[in-house]
């Protein structure tokens, strides 16, 4: 029997496929993109807290909804950015979770183009060590960002409570696509999860995995003009059959 749609109105196609869901999903993941400056204009509350609320839909392991946000607004984004700042500068990184040991073969060109693409679209040449730098620490500014997204998650549930958060970090920037809101996913914060876990009084047992700097997209900025590449399916998929 054909798969009966929940939505009658909405057209359906090969398997009971909702054609409408189907078209919004395709453009929010084709059209959403890492932006690196935004405008300061603040996200209203209400708006962010209809982001929050999509998000906490995120699935997790047995339902335990791993993640706690610690979010900024305002002078409370500024004083963070100060910091971090300051911390960088004078400190070595201090990661919660190892970061990769080495990028090879596929990852690294991957790792590689897509910083090609982005000193291109600022016109850093390859020599230029200290533009390079320059853009590096930007993550540490917050790419200007009105509003920052701290994501912890709880220490005793090892590497499936990350990797749940990272479920929520997909669903949060899908829901702020959805919103109008740009974001910017940054491993990078994670790197000095020590000043965050001070700065915010993160509890000893939690974990930070990663932050989420969002608000308006500056779309006259050259930088976030670039876009980043997908690999073929086929490429990333085993069949195995009968």
């Amino acid at each position: 029997m054909k798969p009966t749609s929940t939505h009658p109105e909405t057209d359906t196609g090969t398997a009971g496929i909702d054609a409408a869901l189907h078209r919004a999903l395709e453009r929010m993941l084709t059209d959403r993109y890492t932006c690196r400056q935004f405008r300061p204009d603040p996200v209203p509350r209400e708006v962010v807290g209809e982001l929050l609320r999509l998000a906490q839909r995120t699935p997790s392991w047995c339902n335990t909804q791993p993640w706690h946000v610690h979010l900024t607004e305002g002078a409370a984004t500024d004083r963070l950015r100060t910091r971090l700042m300051a911390h960088v500068r004078s400190s070595p990184a201090s990661p919660d979770f190892p970061f990769p040991a080495q990028y090879t073969g596929a990852y690294r060109e991957r790792r590689r183009e897509c910083g090609r693409r982005l000193y291109d679209s600022l016109g850093i040449g390859k020599e230029d060590r200290e533009a390079r730098l320059r853009q590096l620490l930007r993550n540490f500014e917050l790419f200007d960002a009105p509003h920052v997204a701290v994501v912890t998650t709880e220490a005793d549930l090892g590497v499936y409570g990350a990797v749940d958060c990272g479920l929520y970090i997909g669903t949060f920037l899908l829901a702020a696509q959805s919103l109008g809101l740009a974001a910017a996913p940054q491993a990078a914060l994670a790197s000095y999860s020590d000043v965050l876990r001070d700065h915010f009084g993160v509890p000893p047992g939690r974990r930070v995995v990663a932050g989420i700097a969002f608000g308006y997209a500056d779309h006259d900025h050259p930088v976030n003009s670039f876009r980043t590449s997908r690999e073929d399916p086929r490429n990333a998929t085993t069949w195995h059959s009968d």
